[in-house]
């Protein structure tokens, strides 16, 4: 299964709900909504990229300066253990690895804007090792897996939105977040690598997944410890003081090693800038085709469907009110947000939807988005099996989500 056939599969099903209301339920605005909706779209792809340009250009020129520095490839030395047994075939102490592990830290961090530039810095140096220079590389595909599973520890963003609210205890949502994602992340990469025939049974594996337990059992006790305003206070500084220590740290390493770190901040900025005049056809494609399937009113059949599904077997009522953010976080992650702001507004940021359409927006990430924009950057059309991963992480993380919802609030 590709993006060919999933974007084909958006128009095809769109005309075909927008023609059944047209003639059975006389609606003659679904037509018009649907070309309003390429155009709305087409727009908004640009202007995503057109915004992409500024933080890729400033995120690309700060990584050039942590490569000429050396920083890239002492963590790519530190990583190597693990990284050998993800990616078996990059090249032990490739400073690829130290890119993958600056975006994959962004993401964990809730930095989106600093995350997007890095990944795609990182794809390009999977490019280069990749043989077939239009089909996705095993390592690409794991790489995107773990970041359509959208690890995040620190989801500061989500619980602004609920104090924002009202809700009486913002950071309630805080563990049921940080249980699902990592749920997300472990079946994300297991079902990759089985696939690629990786054994994952091993030390360093292990040991990495102990690790973030222990950081997952850490934010717990705190969220559980600090107050609401304490911890408001450490969500919304923890990841920035880290982001500003990080391009310090990359200063210093090219004070050190004596380069020129304006001239290769300037070089990394060039490269931004290309990067995102480059990702601009495969981004408004994937976003018209969302947009085509949203105004033609097959998300909200498709939602109904569910929903009478999970009631006539006996499910949880409340649920159904949530899953507009399931369904459109793959799709669309500023949609997703929405759904999930109209679900807390509709039924009280404090009621099971409410904290359901929560989990569901912080424990896992925008695959389409992903997919295009990445493999977009580096000219890739042959996407492999990278999408049904990607979506296995997302069913994943929605199962996830709804059990651990029920068990802390249901």
């Amino acid at each position: 299964m590709s993006l060919n056939y999933i974007w084909i599969a958006f128009f095809f099903i769109a005309a075909a709900v927008a023609a059944c209301k047209l003639i059975f339920f006389g609606d003659v605005e679904v037509f018009p909504s649907i070309m309003n909706a390429t155009m709305d779209s087409a727009k908004s792809g640009f202007e995503i990229s057109l915004g992409l340009t500024a933080v890729l250009s400033l995120w690309m020129g700060i990584m050039k300066i942590g490569e000429r520095g050396g920083v890239v490839e002492l963590l790519a030395r530190w990583l190597s253990p693990l990284f050998r047994r993800l990616f078996p075939d990059v090249p032990e102490g490739h400073p690829v690895v130290g890119h993958i592990f600056m975006n994959l830290s962004a993401n964990m961090l809730g930095l989106d804007n600093a995350a997007t530039p890095l990944g795609l810095r990182a794809m390009e140096g999977l490019q280069e090792l990749n043989p077939r220079k239009d089909t996705a590389s095993n390592p690409m595909i794991m790489f995107l897996v773990m970041n359509t599973a959208g690890l995040t520890i620190v989801p500061v963003s989500i619980l602004a939105y609920r104090a924002q609210l009202g809700a009486a205890q913002p950071t309630d949502v805080f563990v049921p977040i940080l249980l699902a994602t990592l749920i997300s992340m472990v079946i994300g990469v297991a079902i990759t690598g089985a696939i690629q025939r990786i054994s994952l049974w091993n030390r360093p594996v292990l040991i990495t997944l102990a690790l973030f337990s222990l950081i997952v059992a850490g934010m717990a006790w705190a969220s559980q410890a600090l107050s609401r305003e304490a911890m408001g206070v450490f969500s919304g500084n923890v990841a920035n003081i880290i982001l500003l220590g990080i391009i310090i740290a990359f200063l210093i390493a090219g004070v050190r090693k004596r380069i020129n770190v304006y001239d290769a901040f300037i070089e990394g900025a060039k490269g931004g800038f290309q990067t995102a005049v480059g990702i601009i056809p495969y981004l408004i494609a994937i976003l018209v085709g969302i947009g085509v399937f949203r105004a033609s009113g097959a998300m909200d059949w498709l939602l109904g469907g569910i929903g009478w599904v999970v009631e006539a077997c006996g499910g949880n009522a409340d649920i159904t009110g949530a899953l507009p953010t399931a369904l459109m976080k793959p799709l669309s992650g500023s949609g997703a947000r929405g759904m999930m702001l109209e679900c807390m507004q509709t039924y009280g940021p404090d009621s099971f939807a409410g904290r359901l359409s929560c989990i569901f927006q912080g424990s896992t990430d925008t695959t389409f988005y992903i997919l295009a924009v990445y493999f977009g950057s580096v000219g890739i059309r042959n996407t492999r099996y990278a999408l049904p991963c990607g979506l296995a992480a997302d069913l994943a993380s929605m199962v996830a989500a709804i059990i651990v919802a029920t068990l802390f609030f249901g």
